[in-house]
C-alpha cells in the first residue's frame, strides 16, 4: 500500500535508482545515490518491505546503539526526494537499497507504482560493471534504453545485450512496458582494482547523469577523491611490472579505439559542462537549473538529442585575404587564363602585382599532362 501523505506536490521529477550487488562494481551506483542524497538532503518518504524481497541470510540485517538503546537496520530498499533549487526549480526521486533476492516482478511493479503516484517523467538506473579499461583514461560510460525513439532523441544506444541480467535489466524493461521513459547509465571499472569504493566511476556516473537531465549537480570532494584514488592505483601498478604492462596495453587498445572520440561528442559534453558550472546567473541554467528555455533534454528533439554548441563559421574561399584580387587581376590581364581553384591559393604578401602570364601559361601546360593543376590536385 502506498501512502504520500508526507510528499509535496514535485516538480518535473525525475527518478534516479540505483542498487547495491551485481549491477554495483566498485559500489559507484550506489554511492553516486547516495552522493545526490547527501548533497541535497534529501527525506526518505517511503522503504519496501524487507520481508518480501530479501533473504536475510544473504543480505542480513545489522545491530547498532543509539543512546544504549539496542536497534535493527533492516535490508531493504528506500525512497527519498530533493529538491534542486533555482530559478526553475526541480525534483528528484531517488531509490536506493540493495538488489533483492526474491519476487523481483512485484519489486519492479512497486517501484513503478511510486513513480506512477508521483509523476515521474522518466527513470534513470545507475550500474557499474568490471571491464577491460585502464584506471588512467576517462571512465567509459554508456547510456543504453529500449525504447527506439527515446534512443533518437537522447543519443543513446538501443540495447542489443543477451545474457544473464541484475535488478538494472528488469527494471528498464518493467519501465518499458509501462510506458514509462527509462535509461540506463554503466560505467566501466577496472576489473583488476574492482575494490570499493571506486571515486573516479561515482564521478563519471555524476557527469553523465548531468548531460542527462540538465542540471548542475554539486560534486564535493568527489573530484580530489578521484585523483587521490588514481595516484593510489599509480603506485600500486608500479610496484608490478607484470600489472604495469598489462596497463599499459589496455591503454594503447583504448587510445587507438576512442581517437575519434577527443574532437566530437567528448568536445560539445565538456563545453555543455563549463557552461552549467559558471556562477550562479552568468551561464544557462545555473546551479540546479534546468535548459535554459525550461526545456530538459529528454523533452526535446533536435536531432542529436541534446544540446551542442554552435560550430564557429569557417572561411570560405571568399574570405582569403588577398584571393578577390588576385583573382581580378589575373581576370584582366590574362583572360584566357584557367580558372582560379576555388581553395586554398597563396596568402596575401601586400604586394600588388600580377602572375607572369607566360610562367602561368608553361606551368599550366606541364601541370595538364599528369591530369590537372596542381591546385586541383590538392583539391
Amino acid at each position: 500500500m502506498i501512502e504520500l501523505e508526507g510528499v509535496p506536490e514535485l516538480i518535473d521529477p525525475v527518478m534516479v535508482a540505483a542498487f547495491e550487488g551485481w549491477n554495483d562494481a566498485g559500489d559507484a551506483a550506489s554511492t553516486a545515490v547516495a552522493h545526490l542524497d547527501r548533497e541535497w538532503k534529501g527525506e526518505v518518504f517511503a522503504a519496501l518491505d524487507a520481508e518480501d524481497y530479501y533473504d536475510f541470510q544473504v543480505n542480513r540485517p545489522t545491530v547498532f546503539l543509539d543512546n544504549g538503546v539496542r536497534k535493527i537496520t533492516w535490508p531493504t530498499t528506500r525512497l527519498s526526494v530533493v529538491r534542486v533549487g533555482g530559478d526553475k526549480p526541480r525534483d528528484l526521486v531517488l531509490v536506493r537499497g540493495i538488489e533483492p533476492s526474491m519476487r523481483w516482478r512485484s519489486f519492479c511493479n512497486e517501484i513503478l507504482a511510486f513513480a506512477h503516484e508521483l509523476g515521474v517523467e522518466m527513470v534513470v538506473i545507475l550500474g557499474a560493471l568490471l571491464g577491460d579499461t585502464p584506471h588512467t583514461r576517462p571512465v567509459p560510460v554508456s547510456g543504453v534504453t529500449s525504447d527506439p525513439d527515446l534512443a533518437r532523441t537522447m543519443d543513446l544506444e538501443e540495447t542489443r545485450y543477451e545474457g544473464p541480467t541484475g535488478i538494472v535489466g528488469i527494471l528498464q524493461e518493467a519501465c518499458t512496458h509501462a510506458g514509462v521513459p527509462a535509461v540506463s547509465l554503466w560505467a566501466a571499472v577496472p576489473h583488476y582494482v574492482s575494490q570499493p569504493p571506486n571515486p573516479k566511476a561515482t564521478l563519471a556516473l555524476l557527469n553523465r547523469l548531468e548531460d542527462l537531465i540538465g542540471l548542475r549537480i554539486p560534486l564535493g570532494e568527489l573530484p580530489e577523491d578521484a585523483r587521490a584514488w588514481q595516484v593510489g592505483v599509480d603506485q600500486l601498478a608500479a610496484e608490478d611490472s607484470e600489472v604495469a604492462e598489462y596497463v599499459q596495453t589496455l591503454e594503447e587498445a583504448r587510445d587507438t579505439a576512442e581517437l575519434p572520440e577527443a574532437s566530437g561528442e567528448a568536445i560539445a559534453r565538456e563545453f555543455e559542462r563549463y557552461l552549467r558550472r559558471r556562477e550562479p546567473g552568468t551561464g544557462p541554467g545555473g546551479p540546479g537549473v534546468a535548459m535554459e528555455g525550461g526545456d530538459t533534454p529528454f523533452l526535446r528533439d533536435t536531432g542529436s538529442g541534446r544540446t551542442r554548441p554552435p560550430k564557429p563559421e569557417q572561411p570560405g574561399p571568399e574570405a582569403v585575404p588577398g584571393t578577390e584580387e588576385d583573382e581580378r587581376v589575373e581576370a584582366a590581364e590574362e583572360p584566357d587564363a584557367p580558372e582560379a581553384p576555388q581553395a586554398g591559393g597563396a596568402p596575401d604578401t601586400g604586394e600588388d602585382t600580377a602572375p607572369d602570364p607566360s610562367t602561368d601559361t608553361a606551368a599550366d601546360t606541364d601541370t595538364d599532362t599528369d591530369g590537372g593543376t596542381d591546385a586541383e590536385s590538392d583539391k
